[in-house]
């Protein structure tokens, strides 16, 4: 069979010539004529899975290597039997460890401790259930907003999302839904983001359209919210840029972008891929694990505070500020080459290994650092 890839799912050729031949694609250019007589296509979250790419094609099973879904016209699919998958939760542990590097590095640069401020989670599932904890694991306060969940559940740690509009920092993981009684298509808007208390960040990893795009210019730019962190965009790539200027952090869409959480994404596909045409498993993920470099860090902990010493390993892991200082780079070059600039960011992203892919030596650490560490997912190596 042939099997048409995003070509930046990483490893598809390893994974996927056990299922037939396999033609990779670069994403925003896949349409309807690389699918003649192909069975299965792979993508990412920038190609739209609907009628008008797949009503005449011979698929037969769709996968995308994301987490979100609002690319997928599933009904489309149902409709006309063809098989799908996502690899949901895949890079939730890589979005969750971005998010705390971005809240350490912010800290920072603000010169304040994390250890008593309040953090909103608006959407506690994997993602948010992962911030959570990475947060207490800091000391912080965590005010949970779930509309959906607190339905389901009755849970009282649920709250109202207006119990978020004073905490010192929130932040987004929710899905994008354009209509319904949890519509998020710009949840924050001009309104919305008036209601946020003058000294708190906002930052979004989930959807760009989540957020006004126009309005959370206008209040950066004038001050009236204290800052924002952006992985996320409207119209991505195709992005407002004068709001690129004003965040403190602005990434090109790639906090879920670690090595560990692409390898996993391409093996939840393959492995529905395998099961759905009842094919044994042959490739394993481990292997292309064990052979990437091993993050390896040695540090001193002696005399210095908690947050630092994690703020410290955390960016050697991943260097936020430097994502953010090439996705600024781009505001120097003409306007009409940044869309194709904010896809090779993308494209070209760097390793990133995840907090359990470090092999960690501490010097000079007390209990309670160790302890925080491995609450945040470090592995601590023995000396």
């Amino acid at each position: 069979m042939k099997i048409v890839v995003d070509e930046n799912v990483p490893f598809a050729k390893e994974a996927f010539s056990s299922l037939g031949e396999v033609t990779l694609v670069p994403g925003r250019a896949i349409g309807p004529k690389d699918l003649q007589d192909a069975t299965v296509l792979v993508v990412r979250s920038i190609t739209k899975i609907d009628a008008p790419l797949l009503k005449n094609s011979t698929i037969r099973f769709v996968g995308t290597a994301t987490t979100g879904i609002d690319h997928i016209d599933q009904d489309f699919l149902s409709a006309n039997d063809i098989g799908f998958a996502s690899a949901s939760g895949s890079n939730a542990n890589s979005v969750a460890e971005y998010v705390l590097t971005a809240l350490l590095v912010v800290a920072q640069q603000h010169g304040i401790q994390l250890e008593g401020k309040s953090l909103g989670i608006v959407g506690v599932g994997r993602i948010g259930s992962l911030v959570e904890k990475k947060a207490k694991a800091l000391g912080m306060e965590v005010i949970l907003n779930d509309p959906p969940l607190a339905r389901v559940t009755g849970h009282p740690g649920y709250r109202p999302l207006a119990d978020t509009f004073d905490a010192d920092f929130i932040t987004l993981h929710l899905p994008l839904t354009m209509v319904g009684l949890d519509k998020s298509y710009h949840l924050f808007n001009e309104s919305m983001i008036s209601k946020l208390s003058p000294s708190t960040t906002l930052l979004n990893t989930a959807r760009g359209e989540v957020i006004d795009n126009r309005a959370l210019l206008t209040a950066v730019a004038t001050h009236t919210l204290n800052a924002s962190v952006l992985d996320v965009w409207e119209g991505e790539p195709i992005i407002n840029w004068d709001l690129v200027k004003e965040v403190i952090l602005g990434t090109p869409h790639i906090a879920g972008y670690s090595f560990d959480g692409k390898v996993l994404g391409t093996f939840m596909i393959y492995q529905a891929a395998c099961h759905y045409f009842g094919i044994d498993l042959s490739w394993d993920p481990q292997r292309e694990l064990s052979l990437a470099e091993p993050a390896k860090v040695v540090i001193d902990a002696g005399g210095k505070n908690i947050q630092d010493v994690v703020r410290d390993i955390a960016t050697r892991l991943h260097d936020l500020p430097e994502d953010s200082r090439r996705m600024k780079e781009l505001l120097a070059i003409p306007p009409e080459s940044r869309a194709w600039e904010f896809d090779r960011l993308r494209r070209e992203y760097p390793q990133r290994r995840e907090f359990p892919g470090m092999g960690l030596q501490l010097n000079n650490a007390s209990e309670t650092l160790k302890h925080t560490l491995t609450e945040l997912g470090f592995r601590i190596c023995t000396l």
